[in-house]
């Protein structure tokens, strides 16, 4: 089930916080944890069963160490967790490419595994992992209550995209929280505004972009192949982030502060600050539970940079079974070394318009291994754009007045200018009309017609696709 559906927006959610403000606040978080499982089951049942054997495991394994204390218990748990990944989503790309060893020396080919990828998995196990690893490292010990382990894993505002909840930044909430008018009026606003991008931008953009790659990328002139991996850069952005506001605006609701995970990622001026603007909770989590524990930039400067290839190779590979997230992992640990090297400081010297530019350059070049599955491909759609070949004025018939209307919000969007237009425009009507109250009306009547018009959209249009439901 999609946060941008009609069957979540109008019967999942409003029977969720029916139940949920009815019942006591010592049974809210049973029915959150009910619901967020039939949240989940929506998708296939048999995935259900995993994410619960996955917890009870998980829960085991933390009483345990919760006990005890012992690395051990550590080591087991955080290995369960990561042969439940394999398994799942990276055995038969392992099969594939043992395969090719085996026809090169002449062996019996291996059969690949039917096995279906349960949704949110990566996210869920990284969960479980940061789980195990911060109680292990707590100095306070707290009983490990299954119901509230089992929600920590399964909230579902969170659960199959995002952001990636770390346990001690949320477990206290869980255990212990207050139904806010102010919150849940911000978490509803939040949630609506997610939806706006997700539903009329990202789903623009991505329209474009799959109609331009449909027709296989060798027969793409450059501007063709500019304008799809520009309207995918903003596909992405806005898939992804508009998810992360719809969570943390489903979190504020239910009284729970979800840290944000996207800070203008598109204004950067260095990869670094790339990597500390996208996808935050990600980052955060490779540089807790990786980067930091395999020395970080402490051992000398060749182990920093050798970390940092492990870190971002990883990374790459967390996100798909395939070479091209590897290459592109690999693509942005590169600029980080770059950087690290010196060519930062030269960043910092020049006009910030420059650096700008460089910055966003390697960002879509990097989203051309995302989104093209065969890296052979990616580097011919690489090529495309700097072929200065094929005719110009091919992509023209993509574009129409409303598509170019999105884009156009869209780059705004993705910059703070919008918001501090519309937030000061609200503060000077309030003072012209010395009323406190009109910033606050005008604000509730401009999400309710963003609501509506992105309904109206929903209901009119059976395109909705989402990127992350890979991953």
């Amino acid at each position: 089930m999609l946060f941008s559906s009609l069957v979540f927006v109008f019967n999942f959610l409003p029977i969720l916080l029916l139940v949920y403000l009815l019942v006591p606040n010592h049974f809210r978080n049973i029915v959150l944890l009910v619901f967020s499982l039939v949240f989940y089951a929506w998708g296939g049942f048999s995935y259900t069963l995993v994410l619960l054997i996955s917890i009870v495991v998980n829960w085991l394994i933390s009483i345990q160490i919760n006990k005890v204390g012992k690395r051990l218990w550590l080591v087991l748990g955080i290995s369960i967790n990561l042969c439940v990944l394999i398994i799942f989503k990276y055995l038969n790309f392992f099969i594939d490419n043992i395969n090719l060893l085996l026809i090169e020396i002449g062996l019996t080919k291996i059969n690949n595994v039917k096995i279906n990828l349960p949704l949110g998995i990566s996210f869920f196990t990284f969960q479980q992992m940061s789980m195990l690893w911060d109680i292990y490292r707590s100095e306070n010990r707290h009983k490990i209550r299954f119901v509230e382990s089992a929600l920590y894993v399964s909230l579902f505002p969170q659960l199959i995209a995002g952001p990636i909840v770390r346990y001690h930044d949320i477990i206290g909430q869980i255990r212990k929280r207050v139904v806010d008018f102010d919150l849940i009026n911000s978490g509803i606003k939040r949630f609506i505004y997610g939806l706006f991008k997700k539903v009329v931008i990202a789903n623009t953009c991505a329209e474009i972009a799959d109609d331009i790659f449909s027709k296989g990328v060798a027969s793409l002139s450059m501007d063709e192949a500019w304008l799809g991996i520009g309207a995918y850069t903003l596909q992405i952005f806005f898939d992804f982030s508009g998810y992360s506001d719809m969570a943390i605006g489903l979190g504020r609701i239910f009284g729970f502060r979800i840290l944000e995970n996207f800070n203008f990622p598109y204004i950067s001026k260095s990869i670094q600050e790339f990597w500390r603007r996208w996808h935050i909770s990600l980052s955060n989590w490779f540089k807790d539970y990786l980067y930091i524990p395999l020395g970080g930039n402490r051992l000398g400067i060749r182990r920093t940079y050798l970390n940092l290839f492990i870190v971002f190779a990883l990374t790459g590979f967390w996100h798909g079974s395939t070479w091209s997230f590897v290459v592109w992992g690999l693509f942005h640990g590169l600029f980080l070394i770059i950087e690290r090297i010196g060519f930062g400081k030269f960043l910092k010297r020049i006009p910030s318009i420059f650096s700008w530019f460089y910055t966003m350059l390697v960002v879509i070049i990097g989203w051309v291994f995302f989104r093209i599955e065969h890296v052979e491909d990616a580097f011919l759609l690489i090529g495309q754009l700097f072929s200065f070949s094929g005719g110009i004025g091919k992509s023209l018939v993509y574009l129409n007045p409303y598509s170019i209307t999105i884009f156009f919000i869209a780059i705004l969007m993705c910059t703070p200018i919008l918001e501090r237009i519309i937030e000061a425009k609200l503060n000077q009507i309030g003072k012209t009309i010395s009323v406190q109250f009109i910033p606050y009306t005008l604000s509730t009547v401009f999400f309710m017609a963003l609501f509506f018009y992105t309904c109206i959209v929903l209901a009119t249009t059976t395109y909705n696709p989402f990127i992350y439901f890979r991953f």
